[in-house]
């Protein structure tokens, strides 16, 4: 599972600010650099597995496949104790009972079944894409480009959107990105649609801050994960699956920062075979608001994306691709800002 990565430092958008520019025109953390500092980070299972999948998935027919993923997905759900923890405390809030290993099961396959799209496309398969009532500014943008910050989370299919946005729309796109040893995955879809996707690998918190002013000067988009709150330097705290949680918050700053509209979306996948855009209607910074008005709206802005993404899960539970501690709770926070 790639880890995003956002910013990290005291204060991170006051010292982007002062930075100047990187006029080399290349992303901004070298290969070289940011494979020295994937020591110790890795996706779960062999460094071949991912090769493995692929290849077979040429090779042998869907019948006898799937059944083999399965197996594979139980014997490595088996030596991930902490994952099954996680999923269970996450399925038990959401399916309101006590959960099995058979739902487990679910969530974890759920998950590679995900995996295996993302390996197809860059098998060269074409995934078509759909978008679910309400996603016309997603729509918009998609048909008409221009420079957005796009906000996602790790639900179903949402990996595939960064692609699926160049290599079917041709709009290019930064996908800031933690690198971490066997992302051969990733790696395949950088080579095959490195035209329009590229990748930000930042490793070393310090320069994060020269990649995102960098990229913020081109009319590329910039996409992050806005669920896990591991390296984000600005969070909130927003009503998500009956408590109030705390979330990164930071692509708001940026969005004030850059001047730049936000667009945030998931991604689910349909029984026919296609990938279905569940996206927010377009956050606009407005002429002459303030900071804190603008940050006001932003707030609402997140939040009734937090629904949506509640109605999609509601669907399908099994597609919260988070095998980690779900967002902490603080209640205290959010009654000490009622108070206010």
């Amino acid at each position: 599972m790639e880890t995003p990565i956002l910013v990290n430092s005291a204060d991170p958008l006051r010292s982007c600010a002062e930075l100047p520019i990187n006029k080399t025109g290349q992303t901004i953390l070298g290969r070289d650099k940011a494979k020295a500092e994937t020591k110790n980070r890795r996706n779960p299972g062999p460094s071949w597995g991912y090769r493995f999948l692929r290849v077979t998935d040429k090779v042998a027919p869907e019948w006898l496949y799937k059944p083999l993923r399965a197996i594979g997905t139980a014997i490595a759900m088996a030596g991930m104790p902490a994952q099954r923890a996680h999923s269970r405390a996450y399925l038990e809030i959401m399916l309101g009972r006590r959960v099995g290993l058979l739902d487990i099961f679910r969530h974890f396959f759920a998950f590679e079944e995900a995996l295996m799209l993302k390996l197809r496309i860059a098998n060269g398969r074409d995934i078509p894409c759909r978008y679910a009532p309400g996603s016309d500014d997603c729509r918009e943008w998609m048909e008409h480009g221009g420079a957005v910050l796009l906000g996602s989370m790790h639900v179903g299919v949402s990996d595939m959107l960064g692609v699926q946005i160049g290599s079917m729309h041709q709009r290019q796109v930064f996908l800031v990105r933690q690198r971490v040893e066997n992302s051969h995955d990733t790696e395949e879809i950088e080579s095959r649609f490195g035209r329009f996707v590229k990748f930000i690998w930042v490793n070393d918190p310090g320069d994060v801050l020269f990649a995102l002013k960098d990229a913020a000067s081109t009319e590329y988009a910039i996409a992050m994960q806005c669920d896990r709150l591991e390296h984000s330097s600005r969070s909130e705290v927003f009503m998500f699956l009956g408590k109030n949680r705390r979330f990164p918050f930071t692509i708001y700053h940026l969005a004030i920062l850059f001047c730049r509209p936000v667009l945030l979306s998931v991604g689910t996948s349909s029984a026919a075979g296609h990938s279905i855009v569940h996206s927010s209607p377009r956050f606009e910074l407005i002429e002459g608001e303030d900071r804190a008005q603008a940050l006001a709206r932003a707030r609402e802005h997140f939040q009734a994306f937090l629904r949506l993404v509640e109605e999609v899960l509601r669907q399908n539970p099994y597609v919260w691709f988070n095998f980690v501690p779900l967002n902490s709770v603080e209640e205290d926070v959010c009654n000490e800002r009622r108070k206010r």
